[in-house]
């Protein structure tokens, strides 16, 4: 008699690093295979895969597989639930083995015996009592479904830590008004949030921000949540060591566009609400409303084409020394010994008639005692605009979530999901009432002095800030080709009979803009 090839399958929905259930499964389904006389021909390992949300045809591994179905003769589970928790996906499983002629085997079936369904032949008991346990393993997925969804709301609506992945910026703590956890803000994860919003805020790309915390070694949420708990943030599997996550722009984007920076408890992307449809919260927020808001109006600025990553320049008039001959920015040019600043007309496909060149140190030195001199000494100003409320974007997230909760109707079939169902809508009508009810105030704006002058400004920032100072202030300094018609560096001094300068601080001191 030939050999039988036997396939083991193990999977597993959840996987952390004290998980021990892939190698229970693993040895069940050898010792299975060695009572029957089969060899073990592959394995198909499914880990962090659901079978609620999965087919077997299309888990990663055990679908490959399915599709080579003349390597094998007999796949082995450990356990029904282990295969299919659906009646559909073991109605579709049982017709591929029927098709094919395949013995599915469990190696724990009902009172913890081995089970066959043997599908090589028409066998309409195999096929009932398929149908039957798919309809138990089915009737059991959705109990549990319900049971977890009901505790999860329960905890949630008492702000308490249900579990599932921490926010950054935020960790868990004993529950000081009973059992359990809630989240509460931790302070490394704060303080390093707190240098990636501000550098965001001050005009860094997110690239750029990503880079400089990959530099330094900052781990990303997900590592940092390994490393709290005391586990290894790479660690290895089936032998192979894993690498570690880096910063991108996507995670930072992610982690700064989320709601929990408010302090708000989020399942699945969305605020949870209390009774009367109030975000429930986790704790102090690592953000106020107004900085929210204010950093969600930054982000929606940033574009891809403005978010790419570009070298910062050196030429610290670049956009502000201008040449007079055709009113094209002069540009940064080394040479030995030096730098200068000159027309590129040509470069650019046009014929400047008089291209004025000079030295960058000169030209800088000259523009430095000009905006010293003009608006040195007076107190810059800054624009806060005191955001408005407008009710109508909440009320349409409140209206989307009572859709998807009416659409959701027919699957309550239990009396605690239909109670569960209730409580979830009556929540959201409370909420929308009170939006609909609310009315819509209107931004204002006020300039206020920041209590720094623009030479302390100058003196304490590097060519990137001074040359950005320049052009918010919408400084210029027009350069007019040399009387000796020589080059720049056959200039003996910065000829100020050259050079005209303007700002626009002289009638509207600087404002930086800030939104509260």
């Amino acid at each position: 008699m030939t050999q039988l090839r036997a396939l083991s399958a193990i999977r597993l929905s959840v996987r952390t690093d004290e998980t021990t259930s892939p190698g229970r499964q693993r040895a069940a389904n050898s010792n299975e295979a060695a009572r029957r006389g089969a060899v073990i021909v592959g394995e198909a390992e499914d880990l962090d895969v659901s079978a609620t949300k999965t087919t077997p045809f299309n888990r990663p591994e055990l679908g490959a597989w399915l599709q080579r179905p003349d390597d094998f003769d007999v796949i082995i589970w450990w356990r029904m639930d282990r295969a299919v928790r659906s009646m559909a996906d073991m109605a579709e499983l049982g017709r591929w083995a029927k098709t094919h002629g395949k013995l599915l085997v469990f190696a724990e079936g009902p009172g913890g015996t081995p089970m066959d369904l043997d599908m090589r032949t028409v066998s309409p008991v195999s096929e009932l009592i398929m149908t039957l346990l798919a309809f138990s393993a089915q009737m059991e997925s959705t109990a549990i479904r319900e049971r977890v969804t009901g505790a999860q709301s329960a905890l949630r609506s008492q702000g308490r830590y249900s579990g599932g992945l921490v926010p950054y910026g935020y960790g868990k703590v004993a529950n000081p008004d009973g059992p359990g956890w809630k989240l509460a803000p931790d302070a490394g994860a704060v303080k390093v949030l707190s240098g990636i919003i501000r550098d965001v805020l001050d005009g860094q790309s997110l690239t750029a921000v990503a880079m400089a915390l990959n530099e330094d070694n900052v781990p990303v949420p997900r590592d940092y949540q390994a490393i709290k708990a005391g586990r290894d943030p790479g660690g290895t599997r089936r032998g192979r060591q894993i690498e570690r996550f880096k910063w991108t722009a996507g995670t930072l984007s992610k982690v700064l566009r989320s709601p929990a920076l408010m302090g708000y408890r989020l399942h699945q992307g969305k605020p949870v609400r209390d009774r009367d449809g109030n975000p429930v919260p986790i704790g102090d927020p690592v953000l106020s409303q107004d900085e929210f808001d204010a950093l969600q109006d930054h982000l929606a600025t940033l574009t891809p084409q403005k978010n790419r990553t570009r070298k910062a320049t050196q030429a610290m008039l670049l956009g502000v020394a201008k040449c007079r001959g055709c009113g094209g920015n002069l540009y940064l040019s080394k040479r030995a010994g030096g730098a200068d600043y000159n027309c590129r007309a040509t470069a650019r496909g046009d014929r400047c008639p008089s291209p004025a060149g000079i030295r960058a140190d000169w030209l800088e030195k000259y523009v430095e005692e000009e905006i010293m001199a003009r608006v040195g000494d007076l107190q810059m100003t800054k624009a806060i605009t005191r955001k408005g409320y407008d009710p109508a974007p909440e009320l349409r997230e409140v209206m989307e979530e009572l859709r998807a909760l009416y659409a959701d109707k027919g699957a309550r079939r239990s009396r605690t999901g239909r109670m569960i169902w209730q409580e979830e809508v009556d929540t959201l009508e409370r909420r929308a009432e009170v939006l609909e009810a609310t009315p819509r105030t209107e931004a204002r704006t006020e300039v206020v002095p920041t209590g720094e002058t623009y030479a302390s400004f100058w003196v304490r920032h590097d060519t990137v800030g001074r040359r950005q100072l320049l052009l918010d202030t919408d400084a210029r300094v027009t350069v007019a080709k040399g009387r000796s018609g020589g080059g720049a560096e056959r200039l003996t001094g910065p000829d100020r009979a050259r050079m005209v300068f303007t700002i626009s601080a002289n009638e509207h001191p600087h404002a930086m803009a800030s939104t509260q």
